[in-house]
């Protein structure tokens, strides 16, 4: 078995990987990467020159290519020493066209073109650019660049090897005071006098590495976070997981001790603070706050996340689908072509032939109409919200563990070794009991770990209609939106929700029924 779990995990490893993959050629390589700039009102209202520099800029913030700019070339060498201030002044300076370059500019854009054309990069010239295609530029800088697409192979270990980052001393360059670690019984955002422990770091990318608050599970730790890519769109600068694991709806205020020991009343959550260069020197309202740079935090709220919402409608949908659902099924296989079996027939066939939209909308109205909420709203603590979406999902999955298992029991029943055991005088109870339903059992045990995990990705239908602020609706708005990381992100986490789910389906199985065996034996 433990072979069989090794092997599984290593080959679901490798599926996960090749779906990423596809998924990146898709998205990368098939799509129309002009379709990005559909409702970016920036570039509709930029022309010439500026508006194939903004272009290219925003092709490499979505991560299509590799963009760089013959000013950015040259502030590289300034770092690096290679030249002064002067010099990249002056050779910064080109000319409309290649002709009207001066001695010092025609050199270093000469080895710019050299250095980057080596390293398979295209380099080009916007006045060139602008000629062929018969346009006249507006004035302004003339703008040289270079830009590569990014090998998938490169793109893939790029992601994979950004998913878990651990933060130490060195994350950030530029640090006042000493890097290191500190460790405090009490935690100084409860005013140092509340015995809270709490490790912080000094050069860290987090203020606060391990804390303890009410909130569960109450321990919590920034040291390793989980990377699935930025949004560019939906949840602009955040990255995806932290789009669906934060908390939303309104703001949670308490008295909070600042850094400074300004105490004040705020939804401010300091156990998020993360470092943002320069960020006190150019605000009052942080100085008076603040005593470094680890001022970016987020907010506490008083709602769940996108994944909770969608996990609590889903497992109680779960829940009440498999408590209903199997001992109907078995109802309606141990009274096959009774009137039990013929009703359930007639649901099964309504709730399968009629599309789930239909349906939906059909609960919805008979809902609205005996006075139930039909929207989902955050501010509102209110139970009865949940009960129309949990009813929309739950009644087809009951119709399907009602099919499927009476299926299976009816096959088992005619099996042969259902007629020796009632040949060997076993009454029909003790067959049902010990045999049929066991075996009828298994497939639908399978399952069980794909519908609990399944919870955690929402309903994109159920969730849409009532307005739920679940993940359900998050691949299709990233689609609509050609929010490129959101995709790969949600595509990856479904992918590891499916895999898992069928490695721990297998291992109920054979827990179930010892005769099923993942390991092969020698003979």
């Amino acid at each position: 078995m433990a072979k069989y779990l090794i092997s599984r995990i290593i080959r679901g490893i490798i599926s996960v990987a090749a779906v990423v993959a596809i998924i990146m050629v898709m998205i990368y390589g098939l799509m129309d990467r002009t379709l990005i700039f559909a409702q970016d009102s920036t570039y509709s209202h930029t022309s010439n020159n500026s508006k194939v520099t903004y272009r290219y800029s925003k092709w490499e913030e979505y991560g299509y290519l590799d963009y760089v700019p013959y000013a950015d070339y040259l502030q590289g060498l300034l770092n690096d020493g290679e030249i002064d201030e002067d010099t990249r002044t002056s050779a910064v300076s080109i000319g409309r066209t290649a002709e009207n370059d001066s001695d010092l500019v025609s050199e270093y854009v000469a080895q710019f073109t050299s250095y980057y054309k080596s390293q398979g990069y295209t380099v080009v010239r916007l006045d060139a650019v602008m000629q062929s295609a018969k346009k006249v530029a507006d004035g302004g800088t003339q703008q040289l660049f270079a830009y590569k697409n990014i090998p998938l192979g490169k793109r893939l270990l790029s992601y994979f090897g950004s998913i878990f980052v651990i933060d130490n001393i060195n994350n950030v360059e530029e640090i006042e005071g000493e890097r290191g670690l500190t460790f405090t019984w009490y935690d100084p955002m409860y005013g140092g006098e509340k015995f809270s422990p709490a490790l912080m770091g000094n050069g860290t990318t987090h203020k606060y590495l391990v804390y303890f608050n009410n909130k569960f599970p109450y321990f919590h730790q920034n040291i390793l976070t989980i990377h699935l890519g930025t949004s560019y769109v939906i949840n602009s600068g955040i990255d995806v997981f932290t789009t669906m694991t934060a908390s939303q709806g309104s703001y949670v205020k308490s008295n909070i001790t600042y850094p400074t020991g300004l105490t004040e009343s705020s939804a401010d959550d300091l156990h998020t603070a993360t470092y943002v260069r320069n960020s006190l020197s150019s605000s009052a309202v942080l100085e008076a706050r603040y005593t470094d740079d680890y001022t970016n935090v987020s907010t506490v709220k008083n709602g769940m996340s996108k994944m909770g919402y969608s996990f609590v409608i889903g497992i109680i949908a779960v829940i009440i689908s498999y408590a209903l659902g199997i001992p109907l099924g078995i109802t309606m296989a141990r009274r096959k072509d009774k009137l039990v079996d013929q009703i359930g027939t007639i649901y099964i066939i309504f709730i399968l032939a009629v599309p789930s939209l239909a349906y939906i909308f059909l609960f919805k109205a008979i809902g609205g109409k005996i006075g139930l909420p039909t929207t989902f709203d955050l501010d509102s603590s209110g139970k009865l919200m949940y009960l129309l979406p949990i009813v929309s999902l739950a009644l087809p999955s009951v119709a399907n563990l009602m099919k499927w298992l009476r299926r299976y029991m009816i096959d088992q029943m005619n099996s042969d070794y259902v007629k020796f055991a009632r040949s060997g005088g076993l009454t029909e109870r003790e067959i049902f009991t010990k045999h049929v339903l066991k075996n009828a059992s298994i497939p639908i045990i399978h399952d069980i770990p794909a519908s609990v995990l399944g919870a955690l990705v929402g309903a994109i239908i159920t969730e849409r209609v009532y307005s739920v602020p679940g993940a359900g609706n998050l691949l299709t708005d990233a689609i609509n939106k050609y929010d490129n990381s959101v995709i790969v992100g949600v595509t990856m986490f479904y992918a590891i929700l499916t895999v898992a789910s069928i490695i721990i389906g297998d291992v109920l199985m054979s827990v179930v029924d010892p005769r099923i065996s993942f390991s092969s034996k020698s003979r």
